[in-house]
């Protein structure tokens, strides 16, 4: 058989495009072509290959040899088709039988050695290749991770011999069927933030809602405490909810971590981040901190010292849910379904409103700082508080008030109420839900008029302040929303009052 057909995958944004891999051998001077538009990770491949093969004890053939990888307009990168490219060219000379080819697909690196080496988007990779109905073979250590996908026939293997000794029948790989257990992982508790009871209120809220969350005041206040104590309060994730998050992470350099399954992720970049590192991007599309924060959190410290045009790129994210990144030859799709969080000082120096009276910016400075956040952007994010310097009684008094597990009960017990009434999260609501599920009581409108005449609301923040005023309704177990209830979500409107 001179012609052989091995079955791959390359990644294409969220999903794991087909691709199939044809070895063929020709009579002729020795030649090894890989074509069909590789990048330059893929044509190295040769190498490896040839090495891998003669230190497995394999011929390699002294022939023309030519490999295909279709589609041929379909970028193919990273080394995850050395093993197909191996197997193919085993079977196109014979050496290996090729009856068991069609019914799996084949990914991973080969070292000289032929030892596999892991690969990047192995979790895409098997959801896909479940859906074609065939087994999926791939390095040991990324099993693991595609086994998360419960429908998904999963074969380990550490080299190159292993895979061809189960398709040979001589020693049949075994089946990962392992199965992470919930992560059970502490995270830091509320307990340790002093004082702020208005910030953990607001906290909270965010919390039960999914709301985004912006908060001011000079600097050791608590404000990165606070957000980094954010996801120990938040529901426990649902396995869809898990897959999805662990999906978007596999396609990272680094690769999806097991041991962070069914934990909310919490990405903090530096304001040095360009906005192609926050949305994604490249020449072969890659998720950005955006999706990387996909049913996590995603806070942003110092957010006025963000380029102007890093935080305009939040705009759309913030609405949708989603980032589509262009490119002249491709188009690619990512998730954004994340809870911002945000921190900042009131202005350059730091201290205005601070007890000590250490501020010396002049109105105008204020004016400008503040000026680097648009305010559609601010718009956008459903609540704004102020962060005030702590009080010294409460500095040196022991910690006290609600840690964030009694915290976190009444936010699941709020998020259930959502789910039962509406099946999504408040801050998911729709204008038309709006007006059905966070209609106030005859009190409530006439404050919300006043509000609005006064505080010049755009039609968003009005929208934002029902969604709010219904999950303060949710934590307090009511079935309407109040007067009581618009009038705290107006107070979390800080910019619109100021």
């Amino acid at each position: 058989m001179s012609v052989a057909v091995v079955h791959s995958r390359a990644l294409a944004g969220m999903e794991a495009s087909p691709v199939t891999v044809e070895a063929h051998l020709a009579n002729g001077l020795p030649s090894f072509t890989i074509v069909g538009l590789p990048e330059a990770e893929v044509k190295e491949a040769k190498d490896r290959v040839r090495a891998a093969l003669q230190n497995a004890r394999y011929e390699f053939p002294a022939r023309r040899i030519t490999v295909n990888l279709a589609p041929a307009d379909l970028p193919k990168e990273s080394g995850r088709f050395d093993l197909p490219i191996a197997l193919g060219i085993l079977a196109a000379s014979e050496q290996l039988p090729a009856e068991l080819l069609a019914g799996c697909e084949f990914a991973g690196e080969l070292a000289l050695t032929g030892e596999l080496r892991p690969i990047r988007g192995a979790l895409a990779m098997a959801l896909s290749a479940a859906r074609a109905r065939r087994a999926f073979v791939l390095p040991e250590a990324n099993a693991p991770e595609a086994a998360l996908v419960e429908e998904a026939t999963v074969y380990p293997a550490r080299s190159l011999l292993e895979v061809c000794a189960h398709l040979a029948g001589r020693m049949p790989l075994a089946r990962c069927t392992a199965r992470p257990a919930v992560n059970g992982c502490r995270h830091p508790d509320l307990l340790e933030v002093k004082g702020q009871l208005q910030a953990k209120r607001a906290l909270e809220i965010a919390a039960a809602g999914g709301h985004s969350l912006i908060m001011v005041g000079p600097p050791g206040t608590g404000k990165s405490m606070l957000a980094e104590r954010l996801p120990g309060i938040l529901p426990p994730m649902t396995r869809e909810e898990a897959l999805a998050a662990a999906a978007v992470q596999s396609l990272g350099s680094a690769g999806f971590d097991i041991a962070n399954w069914s934990k909310r992720p919490f990405r903090a970049p530096h304001h040095t981040a360009s906005a192609v590192a926050l949305v994604g991007g490249g020449s072969q599309p890659r998720p950005g901190e955006i999706s990387m924060a996909q049913h996590g959190v995603l806070f942003l410290d110092e957010l006025p010292e963000f380029g102007r045009q890093v935080l305009e790129v939040l705009r759309e994210p913030l609405e949708s849910g989603r980032i589509s990144v262009a490119r002249a030859a491709r188009q690619a799709e990512f998730p954004a379904e994340f809870q911002l969080v945000a921190a900042m000082n009131p202005c350059a120096c730091g201290f205005l409103g601070h007890n000590s009276g250490r501020c010396r910016c002049t109105p105008e400075q204020v004016l400008r700082y503040r000026r680097k956040i648009s305010g559609p952007l601010l718009d956008r994010i459903d609540i704004q508080i102020e962060v005030p310097d702590v009080p010294s009684e409460d500095l040196t008094r022991a910690s006290c008030g609600e840690g964030s597990e009694v915290i976190r009960a009444r936010v699941e017990k709020a998020r259930e109420r959502m789910i039962a009434r509406q099946e999504k999260e408040n801050a998911r609501l729709t204008t038309r839900e709006i007006d059905k599920y966070c209609a106030p009581d005859e009190k409530g409108a006439a404050l919300l008029k006043q509000a609005i005449a006064r505080l010049w609301l755009s039609a968003r923040g009005y929208h934002r302040i029902l969604k709010v005023a219904r999950t303060i309704a949710d934590l307090a177990n009511a079935d309407g929303v109040c007067s009581a209830h618009i009038a705290e979500a107006i107070q979390y409107r800080r910019f619109d009052r100021s």
